[in-house]
């Protein structure tokens, strides 16, 4: 397993954008996303929309998968 980021594109309000996020991350978002009934896409959408200030996506999904995992 590498800890280096993997790029993948996402499409957030019709608009493609690229996301870097390491692979147990991905995997990880992958495995909430379809627990929580949702594609990729749409819950990444749902977390940008919750993004404040100058927060990245990618930093907004990497703490949005560490919460969901602290409060199980």
């Amino acid at each position: 397993m590498t800890a280096r980021p993997m790029k993948h594109s996402l499409t957030l309000h019709g608009h493609r954008t690229s996301v870097s996020l390491e692979a147990s991350f991905w995997d990880a978002f992958r495995t909430i996303a379809a627990e929580q009934g949702e594609t990729v896409n749409a819950l990444a959408t749902r977390i940008d929309a919750g993004r404040q200030g100058d927060e990245g996506l990618a930093s907004a999904i990497r703490v949005f998968v560490l919460q969901h995992y602290q409060r199980k």
